[in-house]
């Protein structure tokens, strides 16, 4: 589907629209290599429209008026890093909203209330959301491990970290305020807990959940240069779906690498399919892929 782009008419000063062409086979596969390259994402030919439509969009809001214009501007440009992290940012952001796989995050509340109790009094649990977007999921975590604490009568001694590839969303997610139908589906018990009314018709975390959270911005091709080490529970959901399967396998290696040995790996269901993860144990479970970190594992 061709885009329109905005065009300011010499002749008579008043804004027009002129069509975009279409991409062409050898535009298309440059984007493709160059998505790759960067962050490991692939676009199948099938996302073509995604493709154009987004591209399209920005180049209308800087005045760039081709393909191949704004393909040089990204790599070569004057202003190429800004710009570049301002349109991955715009095809990387996926919808979400707390607690979006509630069966996910029941494994979770399980696999924390079945560890030791002394070993919950003695180190702080540590979980990682991997591809947090604008910061549900680690907010959600960050409920579930207070939860747990509270019924277990301990003192929540946790933390959470967020990562994500796009900077402006980890910069809303720090914010910490959220339109109301993000929490749509919740308990409502859980609502009035943990969540606050705040400026133009939106809500917030409260105070003690956002002190245990915190945000980083990461590239999972760059996992072995996270600082992140013997993590209790790793949370990827929703982000292998981009990646060609040999990349799936190597981002789960690494993440495998950063578990506390008994710790706990949750996927999306799908996202990795006849392969077992070595040094990794599958949580026997209907409707979630998860693995625990074999506890004879050395770090």
């Amino acid at each position: 589907m061709a885009q329109m782009h905005n065009t300011l008419s010499p002749a008579d000063g008043i804004w027009s629209l002129r069509r975009l062409p279409d991409m062409d086979e050898a535009q298309f596969s440059q984007w493709q290599t160059l998505l790759e390259h960067r962050t490991g994402i692939t676009l199948s030919a099938e996302r073509r429209s995604f493709l154009e439509t987004n591209l399209g969009i920005r180049m209308r809001e800087i005045g760039c008026g081709s393909y191949q214009a704004y393909y040089e501007k990204i790599v070569s440009g004057p202003d190429a890093i800004r710009e570049w992290s301002t349109l991955v940012d715009r095809l990387t952001v996926q919808e979400t909203r707390f607690f979006r796989d509630p069966d996910a995050f029941r494994l979770v509340s399980d696999y924390v209330m079945t560890r030791p109790r002394e070993l919950l009094k003695k180190r702080p649990l540590e979980a990682w959301s991997v591809g947090c977007s604008t910061g549900e999921e680690p907010y959600t975590l960050a409920m579930v491990l207070n939860e747990c604490m509270g019924q277990l009568a301990l003192q929540p001694l946790f933390g959470v970290t967020g990562s994500d590839i796009s900077k402006p969303v980890i910069e809303k997610a720090r914010n910490g305020q959220f339109n109301p139908r993000k929490l749509l589906g919740m308990d409502e018990d859980m609502k009035s807990r943990y969540f606050r009314p705040a400026e133009r018709n939106t809500v917030e975390i409260v105070q003690s959940i956002r002190d245990r959270v915190c945000f980083t911005r990461l590239n999972v091709l760059d996992l072995d240069k996270a600082p992140m080490h013997g993590m209790n529970i790793i949370f990827c959901q929703n982000l292998l779906i981009y990646f060609r399967r040999w990349r799936r396998r190597e981002i789960v290696k690494r993440l495998a690498e950063r578990l506390a040995p008994g710790g706990l790996l949750v996927l999306g269901q799908g996202e990795l399919t006849d392969w077992q993860p070595p040094g990794l144990q599958r949580v026997p479970s209907e409707h979630v892929l998860a693995w625990i970190k074999r506890q004879t594992d050395e770090e």
